[in-house]
């Protein structure tokens, strides 16, 4: 465990069986709507979560990737930022939005609405964590990995600061860390 942990609430054995899990249930949701998702992944924190769930779906799908912010230091702010938009347009695509987590649900909020008012036929979303204690917005991931607690996490694509992406579970920042 990495020195910044306080503990590991998701462990790397534990994301990939959920992984698989979420995977199939997306394939098979969407072979019944005869669909195939254009997946897009929410840059940077979504990057380790979408390379694994990928493995797992059976369809022929196209990836693609848009870079959202609305965070500054450990807060969601509520401005919404799009700095990278999507390669193609998604008229007419039911796209799969794949997120790191849904914690306040502002910046999945105003990126459905966004690709929808673009003409997307729908959008769902999967999401490797869901902190339900943070939502300020209605909204809901289709699709969830693992709901939490109101814990400051790191690890698996999410960072503090831009760092401790690359921990290959999910853990607890030691509050001390940013406070």
């Amino acid at each position: 465990m990495h020195e910044v942990v306080e503990k590991v609430l998701v462990s790397q054995d534990e994301i990939i069986h959920k992984c698989a899990e979420l995977g199939a249930k997306i394939t098979s949701d969407y072979k019944a709507l005869n669909e195939v998702p254009y997946v897009v992944g929410l840059l940077k924190g979504s990057v380790p979560f979408m390379a694994e769930i990928i493995k797992h779906i059976d369809l022929d799908i196209q990836i693609d990737f848009m870079d959202v912010s609305s965070y500054q230091g450990t807060k969601s702010v509520g401005d919404i930022r799009i700095d990278k938009d999507l390669d193609c347009s998604v008229q007419g695509l039911s796209i799969l939005l794949v997120e790191d987590i849904v914690d306040t649900g502002r910046t999945l909020k105003e990126v459905k609405r966004t690709l929808m008012n673009k003409g997307a036929k729908d959008v769902k979303v999967v999401s490797l964590l869901d902190k339900p204690d943070r939502r300020v917005v209605d909204i809901e991931a289709e699709y969830v990995g693992f709901a939490i607690p109101n814990e400051f996490v790191i690890g698996y694509g999410l960072d503090y600061d831009q760092k401790y992406r690359n921990l290959p579970y999910i853990g607890v920042l030691k509050r001390e860390i940013y406070e």
